[in-house]
């Protein structure tokens, strides 16, 4: 990829890549010593992505795209530190990503902590606790709002999340807004592979319910 994609034209690109994934026909593109020796002088990816550490989610196979492609961040729960700011931010500006993609799933074992703490009060020990209290504001807002199914609460989980990104990130913000950039929270399906749209921020796409 020469030239950088607008928002729309990279999200066209991952949720091809996804598509082909569930169809099962997978081109795996950017993926040979070719790819390798073109990409190694410096790195132009088209988005970058956020998801959960989960070992079901390996960006790169579920969208079907290849080496230079994505710029990857993960977190157990998709939890937003200063280290994830930095790095989406080093995405968006000095890599010029025009895509920011905040990826959840289901059954998602930060999630289910979370929900589970607030129900019976117990909570993990060491850091792993951290991540949960993180998690714990988008639960109590979906409950908040009627929501009680997993799929309601993982997609309350990615909403907020892409907020938090927008709130807490001037760079993001500011790319976004000026129509640079675009932030879109998507919700994956372990059993089909299929990743929709749950939120977007800079883009005209329908979400899911």
């Amino acid at each position: 990829m020469t030239e950088t994609p607008s928002p729309q034209e990279a999200f066209d690109l991952l949720l091809a890549g996804n598509q082909r994934f569930v169809a099962g026909v997978p081109e795996h593109p950017n993926q040979d010593a070719a790819r390798r020796a073109a990409i190694a002088p410096g790195q132009r990816p088209f988005a970058v992505l956020f998801g959960c550490s989960d070992s079901r989610l390996a960006a790169e196979i579920i969208f079907d795209r290849g080496l230079g492609d994505l710029f990857v961040v993960r977190t157990a729960g998709q939890v937003i530190g200063v280290e994830v700011l930095g790095s989406i931010e080093y995405g968006v500006d000095l890599l010029d990503c025009p895509l920011v993609v905040v990826l959840g799933h289901d059954s998602c074992g930060a999630v289910g902590a979370a929900c589970a703490a607030l129900e019976d009060g117990l909570t993990p020990a060491g850091y792993v606790r951290d991540v949960v209290e993180r998690v714990t504001p988008s639960v109590l807002a979906a409950r908040a709002a009627g929501h009680v199914e997993a799929d309601e609460i993982l997609a309350e989980h990615v909403k907020h999340t892409v907020d938090l990104l927008l709130d807490r990130s001037r760079v993001l913000a500011d790319r976004v807004e000026s129509g640079r950039a675009a932030v879109v929270g998507l919700r994956y399906r372990l059993a089909d592979g299929s990743a929709q749209v749950v939120a977007a921020r800079g883009l005209e796409v329908t979400a899911a319910s």
